[in-house]
């Protein structure tokens, strides 16, 4: 046991903390991973280093801290990983910013080692704010997705999976990124609402070329020709049919009739399909391919061209013409322009469209036919393993459920970039075989390293061409399940056994959710974890989407800076429960930070009073007040336990900061000080024993969610070894209804007498003449031990039967002057002064009977308004002696002053 310092200190005590967890490597993690019965593991996610660890991270890392923390204090071995998703284009792109480069301009395993060398810097920023916030992971079981031991597994996993033949390679119509230059899958394509033009143009009947006629004609009666609308008339070059809906009568009977392309030339044929929706425009809409995945339904479902006339870099190629090489928004003005200019244009509207956009940049997508990878999704199995896993909250899984039942395509997971994992596959330059790489040959990047295999076995040739195609950074992380339970060195793949959480963002459930129940569910047969702890977005204190337009960004280090990690944690637990979107409040921080100071203060009031005997105190003489605090911490800590367990973590630092500040701190401490201060050695060590237990209990409770200050606590109180994190969560095993029936008298009388002493101007250290209890009926506490109570309040108690015989008497009277003046002028100094010599039984006696009342003066006889005078009351017991009447919960208190 150690002094306790007089100030709360978390500038000094929060970083002298965190660097001693990790010179004691207090979170480290022994056991194995894959054995449930014995492990608790978190299936971290890995964040995109971006150097800036935001709130929104603050707030995910909270909760799975509050996690990990709270199951090693129930005894488990908890695995709490770091990871770092590293891939990706938005390194590629900083980089180049930043040297000024393009990544063609150097060789791609130099500009592969500028991203490595760019993405280590990013990480050790954001590990400083983790380490800052205390966050509990085991640096040990670091990873990061860049370094070839991971990636070597995702290439591992692919090879696992292209031998089930759950990965292939064909050409296929893709999301395609212009200003990226590369593909995507649908997760990454995010909707964006904008204004488009809806064009209508005229397609002529193969045997009508008068475009006299057709300028001059209503189109609607042209027996050969056709409206089409459309927004996109770029695509015109690559329209390849025209659709209606088999009912429209508009077009019956026109089904395979031939059309010309306006501009173009090429003709087209009509098809019917049910897709089409009659009341868009025309009811006759162009296919082209591709505008859209409908375009790729109807192109597939009716067995129609290929018609390809967009770049990869968004620019039109050959096939469009004379437009051939401009952009994409060019050709759509340029094109809409010389439709109206031939007389093709029969009129546009404004309307409001919603766009697929790539989710890095913005950029419209396009769809582009590419030979690309792809995994096979099979969306039966995968909501079949979703099912099985535990959603905190139960709702979030039918986000899941709704994009999986959504998708349309295979996830093509091949990327045209430079800084991702490498395709291990090379392509025979004889006669096109594909190669895939087998498990030993990994890790391997494919444009260094020749195939292990020799000879193509397909035709015998020797020279072979590495794929020069990455994966998809989600190919790394739908691994993670795998990677920390110790795939492939310490175990197979069906040795693998579900992890315990996984907690992510509502935002990631299409993405990382859905890739990891596909990829580690396809590896193992298995769901990936047995609950998924989903946390929402944080709001900025305006209530509002943080941004730094709105000025209303907060960051984890202003957090810290202006109070303490422990108030920022505190604050970010109770902004709401779990799956909930937060808004972050200061007034929360400030009162975390309130609370934490009560609580040292607490703290170092009752260190004075242990010594290093207090916790082996045996056999004690407790007073009701001891049984009621023990019996309440019993059941605190029960509840709390509960919720924690259910992941309700806000619900649980709500009820521990209750007990904490309103049973603990404000009622039984001041229950306890006679006895601490001169009571008999008996009654001084029950008090200050039970004084230990609570807050030892208390302590340990309040380390997942503050556990700096919890751990500086713990290391002061005797008889405790090491950190409070490698405790146990606290049993008292002291549950006594009555006992705690008994103690709410008592705590709640000492609150009531003590507020009526505050507002009466006693000092709280005031004699009293006497103080008794009644109990409503029905209310009775049967044996109340009042000797605490009667030591806080100064005063003899006793518990009285029945009830309590008081009575309401008149002293005083008062006149309102607004009113007497203005009514009486002159003489309202005369009806004043018969005011104050008036009996108040009199004058109380006349309000009640009537609306008025009568005063004598001088001979005078003057009538008040009964609203203008005010008569004061005071309570009498028996015997005329005067007492103060306080109501409470159990019944009724008489304070004699």
């Amino acid at each position: 046991m150690t002094q306790v310092p007089d100030d709360y200190d978390p500038a000094e005590l929060e970083p002298r903390l965190q660097q001693r967890w990790l010179d004691e490597e207090t979170y480290r993690f022994d056991g194995d991973a894959n054995d449930p019965d014995t492990a608790y593991v978190v299936d971290t996610p890995p964040p995109y280093p971006t150097g800036e660890l935001h709130i929104g991270h603050a707030l995910n890392w909270s909760y799975m801290d509050f996690a990990a923390r709270f199951h090693r204090l129930q005894g488990d071995d908890v695995l709490f990983p770091q990871g770092w998703d590293c891939h990706g284009l938005p390194t590629e792109v900083k980089v180049e910013e930043n040297e000024g480069i393009q990544r063609t301009d150097v060789p791609r395993d130099e500009f592969r080692e500028m991203c490595v060398e760019h993405t280590r810097h990013q990480i050790d920023s954001m590990k400083e704010t983790m380490r800052e916030l205390g966050f509990s992971q085991d640096w040990n079981a670091e990873f990061r997705t860049m370094d070839p031991d991971y990636w070597g597994k995702t290439q591992e996993s692919f090879v696992e999976m292209a031998n089930d033949d759950l990965v292939y390679r064909d050409e296929h119509p893709v999301n395609w990124c212009p200003r990226c230059g590369t593909a995507i899958a649908d997760a990454e394509v995010e909707p964006i609402d904008r204004e488009g033009t809806l064009h209508y143009v005229t397609f002529p009947g193969v045997d009508n070329d008068d475009s006299a006629e057709r300028s001059s004609a209503d189109p609607a009666t042209q027996s050969q020709d056709i409206e089409i609308a459309t927004t996109r008339p770029e695509l015109l070059a690559a329209c390849v049919a025209i659709a209606v809906h088999p009912d429209d009568e508009r077009y019956d009977g026109r089904e395979d009739d031939t059309f010309e392309v306006p501009l173009f030339g090429h003709e087209v044929e009509l098809i019917e399909d049910e897709d089409v929706d009659q009341e868009f425009g025309s009811g006759a809409v162009m296919v082209c391919t591709f505008g859209d995945k409908q375009d790729v339904t109807w192109w597939a479902e009716h067995d129609l061209g290929l018609r390809a006339v967009f770049t990869e870099d968004g620019h039109l190629t050959e096939d469009a013409g004379d437009y051939a090489g401009l952009t994409i928004d060019e050709a759509k003005e340029a094109i809409a322009e010389d439709l109206d200019e031939e007389g093709y244009l029969n009129d546009t509207e404004p309307t409001e469209q919603s766009v697929g956009a790539c989710w890095r940049c913005d950029t419209p997508i396009e769809i582009l036919s590419k030979e690309q990878w792809f995994v096979e999704v099979d969306k039966e199995a995968i909501l079949e393993r979703a099912e099985e896993v535990e959603w905190i909250p139960e709702h979030m899984q039918q986000r899941l459920v709704e994009w999986t039942e959504g998708m349309d395509w295979d996830w093509v997971i091949s990327r045209q970039r430079v800084f991702a994992t490498p395709i291990p596959a090379w392509e025979c330059d004889s006669c096109g075989h594909w190669h895939i790489a087998t498990d030993e040959e990994t890790p391997v990047d494919p444009t260094e390293e020749p195939p292990s295999v020799g000879d193509c076995p397909e035709c015998g040739g020797a020279s072979w061409t590495g794929e020069t195609d990455v994966m998809d950074t989600w190919m790394d992380s739908s691994i993670t399940p795998l990677h920390i339970s110790g795939w492939p060195e310490n175990i197979d793949l069906e040795e693998f056994e579900p992890v315990s959480l996984r907690p992510q963002g509502h935002d990631i459930i299409r993405t990382w959710a859905f890739y990891t129940l596909l990829r580690t569910g396809e590896l193992t047969d298995e769901k990936p974890w047995e609950n998924v702890l989903i946390n929402g977005m944080v709001f900025g204190p305006d209530g509002n989407k943080m941004s730094k337009s709105r000025g209303n960004t907060v960051s984890p280090e202003e957090a810290v800076e202006e109070y303490s990690a422990d108030a920022a944690r505190q604050a970010l637990a109770l902004g709401g429960q779990p799956g909930s979107d937060v808004q972050f409040q200061w007034k929360e921080v400030k009162s975390a930070s309130r609370f934490l100071t009560k609580l040292w203060n607490i703290v170092k009031f009752a260190s004075g009073h242990f010594d290093e005997d207090t916790p082996d105190v045996e056999d004690a003489a407790y007073r009701d007040a001891d049984s009621w605090i023990r019996s309440k911490a019993t059941r605190v800590a029960s509840d709390v336990e509960a919720e924690m367990e259910a992941y309700r973590f806000d619900a649980a630092l709500r009820e521990l900061r209750e007990f904490a500040w309103n049973d603990l701190a404000d009622d039984y401490v001041e229950l306890a000080k006679g006895r601490l201060y001169n009571g008999r050695p008996g009654e001084r060590d029950a008090a200050r024993k039970t004084l230990y237990d609570v807050v030892s209990a208390v302590t340990r409770m309040l380390a997942p969610f503050s556990p700096h200050l919890a751990d500086e606590v713990w290391r002061h109180l005797p008889g405790t070894e090491g950190s409070v994190h490698t405790a146990e969560w606290p049993a008292l095993d002291a549950y006594d209804e009555e006992a705690e029936a008994r103690g709410e008298v008592i705590a709640e009388a000492t609150r009531e007498i003590r507020a009526w002493k505050s507002a009466n101007g006693y000092p709280l250290n005031a004699d009293l003449d006497d103080v008794e209890l009644y109990f409503d009926p029905g209310a009775a506490v049967e044996n109340v031990d009042t000797y605490d109570l009667s030591e806080t309040v100064n005063a003899p108690v006793r518990v009285r039967e029945g009830r309590p015989n008081v009575e309401l008497v008149p002293v005083d009277v008062d006149g309102d002057d607004s009113k007497i003046g203005p009514e009486f002028r002159s003489e309202a100094g005369i009806v004043l002064g018969a005011l104050n010599e008036a009996d108040p039984e009199v004058i109380q006696a006349q309000k009640n009977s009537g609306d008025t009342v009568t005063l004598e003066a001088d001979g005078e006889e003057y009538e008040l308004d009964a609203d203008w005078v005010t008569v004061e009351e005071e309570y009498r017991a028996e015997g005329g002696a005067e007492v103060a009447v306080v109501e409470t919960e159990f019944g009724t208190v008489l304070v004699y002053p």
